[in-house]
């Protein structure tokens, strides 16, 4: 077993969800030593999937270093943090929330004292003017504590994810790691489309139709949005996102139990009756999930906790720029 960990970097993911961070960290390298979730449901997901991880559930505002000393000096704090909404839309209360998560993660660094640190979040924390006070605070404490960090945007689809998700990155190195860090380029290769990504799921029960619908659904998906954990049930997203999924003959206001089976009529012309939804296996795949990857809960928490989860292929390509660093 020790020869197996040899040359493996340690990390504490903190907002870690259903795990998609850290699986993309694992596969580069990187082996937590703890995770934090504050929700039952996204911990159960953890557990039945890495029986291994220690997983601690508790809000991120409670979480004391002191108490978890295995946290101390490890080589990458990493956080999948909830979408953080710009200072001047602080209307309610979860978005203030979100914003205070961001800054308990960056004060976590005066504790934790990490190598590296990395952030993913909504693009607008990296590039929108209404959102510089919150860049401004990140900076400030991350100067004060002697780090050196790089803003930046990835998309989802350049990674090998079958989705146009473009992610806000925050990287951070104490010494000369900031030197050596290489922004992940693309991987070079075309992006999977949608109907290469699940025709063969579509075409799992005998639906005829799962080819000729694989063909035209010849684009890559929109961002998948995990809507709000207090109100609704489980769809794709705004009215903007449903209707590219309807432009694929995908009914977007909606996650199916299952995938149509033989005597499916596809036909978008009649509208919603006319589509099929996507099952939350394939909302999974487009987020970059293996297929063995388990979701706890019921559907709609299973599909929550999809679409808040960073793609683990992005995850992957930033644990590897970020060990390429460290090493170097």
């Amino acid at each position: 077993m020790a020869g197996e960990r040899a040359g493996r970097l340690r990390s504490l993911d903190v907002c870690a969800g259903a795990g998609g961070l850290a699986l993309g960290l694992e596969q580069a390298g990187f082996d937590p030593v703890l995770l934090v979730d504050s929700r039952p449901v996204a911990c159960a997901s953890l557990h039945r999937n890495r029986p291994g991880w220690h997983v601690l559930e508790t809000d991120l505002m409670d979480f004391d270093p002191v108490e978890h000393r295995q946290t101390y000096d490890v080589d990458l704090l990493s956080a999948g943090l909830p979408r953080v909404k710009a200072t001047a839309s602080m209307g309610r209360a979860d978005s203030a929330a979100e914003l205070e998560v961001l800054k308990a993660t960056v004060m976590l660094m005066h504790g934790v004292r990490p190598r590296a640190l990395l952030i993913e979040n909504v693009p607008d924390l990296v590039l929108g003017p209404d959102y510089q006070p919150i860049r401004e605070f990140v900076e400030a404490e991350l100067a004060h504590l002697g780090y050196r960090h790089r803003w930046f945007v990835l998309n989802a689809m350049d990674h090998g994810v079958p989705q146009d998700r473009r992610q806000g990155i925050l990287v951070a190195f104490q010494g000369a790691g900031m030197d050596a860090f290489v922004t992940p380029a693309s991987d070079g290769e075309s992006p999977i489309t949608v109907g290469e990504a699940l025709g063969q799921s579509m075409a799992s029960r005998g639906w005829r139709g799962a080819v000729s619908w694989a063909k035209q659904a010849d684009r890559v998906a929109p961002t998948l949005v995990g809507g709000s954990w207090n109100r609704g049930g489980p769809d794709l997203g705004p009215t903007g996102t449903k209707k590219a999924w309807a432009r694929m003959g995908v009914d977007g206001g909606t996650v199916a139990d299952e995938v149509p089976g033989p005597d499916f009529r596809w036909d978008p012309a009649l509208g919603r009756p006319g589509m099929m939804a996507l099952t939350v296996a394939q909302a999974a795949c487009l987020q970059g999930f293996p297929p063995d990857w388990e979701f706890a809960g019921g559907k709609t928490a299973r599909y929550r906790q999809v679409g808040h989860a960073s793609p683990p292929p992005v995850g992957r390509a930033l644990g590897q720029a970020i060990r390429e660093a460290l090493d170097g």
